[in-house]
């Protein structure tokens, strides 16, 4: 059953002032996103690009920002690990620290008044409302000490905190990069007659406009959907005390993240997955960096930590599962 949005205020640390520093970068993308309904910046080459960069780059968020630096489910070498945070820097989706600071936030007090993004205050402010105000409770320096000790350590997360304009230039730099390598693909596959450095601009603007703004778009409603719809529909295998619900189109957009009961019952886990169709594929791209000795102690779940038997399936069956994410 969905749960009762509106029941819950907004933290107390809210205030009523817009975070202009969030809030233009957001619509700005969305609206830039939008020339891609102009047919001559539509180009299959652009939609490709974006569905695999969607993956790509959120894994940046998905397996670096949350699995590695917020969690500690595994461990890789360095070179490795700021690879990962420049793939999460290209979602546009705020520096490591201040990013994992507000999940470790969610974390303790999750679906409570403290809680950033509960979806019981309602849906838009669980999805990106949170993100668009002031909040004392997760903006301060207070807030970075408290819950991220281990990043602020660090002079590679200390300087993106020092110097925050970084993130926007290497989100720019991504951006000419592809811009650079569309206009190298359009004047190479310009045919006879046509006006090459034309077909050359076309082809540069469309990966940039599908391949950049498109893909960031899409990127941030896959990962928001994880603080809302997660927490809104779907079923529990746990009593975990807050909200979380295990969403099989939120676990299929975001590659796992939407088994999110699972990782609230277990959140040192690499894996969400704790039935053999709770499929969870950043869990075995992390395995995969283990075999290729990218990774290092990766930590299954807690049931096979502990050797005992996976979890009994829940009360409703798959159909109704499938059908309570949705309804």
């Amino acid at each position: 059953m969905p749960i009762d949005a509106g029941r819950l205020p907004r933290p107390n640390t809210v205030a009523d002032r817009i975070l202009w520093v969030y809030a233009i970068p957001i619509v700005l993308i969305h609206v830039l996103a939008l020339a891609a309904v102009l047919p001559w910046l539509f180009s299959w080459t652009g939609v490709i690009v974006m569905i695999l960069g969607v993956h790509v780059f959120g894994q940046g968020i998905n397996v670096g920002y949350h699995r590695l630096l917020t969690h500690r489910s595994f461990d890789t070498p360095r070179s490795v690990e700021y690879g990962l945070v420049l793939l999460a820097l290209c979602c546009l989706q705020d520096t490591p620290a201040r990013w994992v600071a507000n999940h470790r936030h969610h974390h303790k007090h999750s679906d409570t008044r403290p809680d950033p993004h509960s979806p019981l205050v309602n849906f838009f402010w669980s999805h990106v409302g949170w993100l668009l105000m002031f909040n004392s409770g997760i903006h301060t320096l207070s807030s970075y000490q408290a819950n991220i000790p281990d990043l602020i350590r660090d002079p590679f997360y200390r300087k993106l905190e020092k110097r925050p304009s970084l993130v926007f230039w290497i989100y720019l730099a991504h951006a000419v990069l592809y811009l650079l390598v569309g206009m190298a693909i359009g004047a190479a596959l310009a045919g006879p007659g046509v006006d090459r450095s034309l077909v050359a601009v076309q082809s540069g603007l469309s990966l940039v406009v599908w391949g950049v703004l498109v893909r960031t778009v899409v990127v941030w409603h896959i990962t928001w959907s994880v603080n809302s719809l997660s927490h809104m529909f779907g079923y529990r295998s746990y009593a975990t005390g807050e909200e979380s619900r295990n969403n099989w189109l939120v676990a299929l957009l975001t590659v796992g993240e939407g088994w999110h009961n699972n990782h609230h019952h277990d959140p040192a886990s690499a894996s969400n997955q704790h039935r053999w169709w709770e499929l969870d594929v950043s869990y075995y791209e992390i395995k995969l960096l283990e075999k290729l000795g990218l990774a290092s102690r990766v930590l299954p779940p807690r049931h096979i930590r502990r050797g005992s038997a996976a979890p009994a399936a829940p009360a409703e069956s798959l159909s109704e599962v499938v059908g309570s994410t949705v309804g």
